[in-house]
């Protein structure tokens, strides 16, 4: 778990470097910018899946072997679900609020 906190805090400061380097380049090459947008999402999807991965191995494991016993395969099934679903209600939720602190701002300017 130690190495998941590690990775993410690595993450959030490549992320903030990437915009920053986003940032000084004006627009000057749009072809750039996308190419580290699109890299950086990769990022945090392979960041998820190692996430998710970890949280269910630990939960649904209980002794490694050749086979998955259908306990096991099921505790998978269920707890990757409720990952996905968790992660999708956390973006829209924090999608939601984004969009409330918009309106808010908008409304104070007019």
């Amino acid at each position: 778990r130690g190495g998941a906190g590690g990775t993410g805090t690595g993450t959030g400061t490549g992320t903030g470097m990437d915009a920053a380097s986003g940032a000084g380049l004006g627009g000057a090459d749009p072809q750039l910018q996308r190419f580290i947008e699109v890299e950086t999402q990769k990022q945090r999807f392979q960041q998820l899946v190692h996430q998710m991965t970890e949280l269910c191995w630990e939960k649904c494991m209980d002794k490694p072997g050749p086979k998955l016993d259908s306990r096991a395969e099921t505790c998978f099934m269920n707890c990757v679900e409720r990952f996905i679903d968790t992660s999708q209600f956390i973006l829209n939720r924090l999608e939601q609020t984004q969009k409330s602190k918009s309106s808010f701002s908008e409304s104070l300017s007019d």
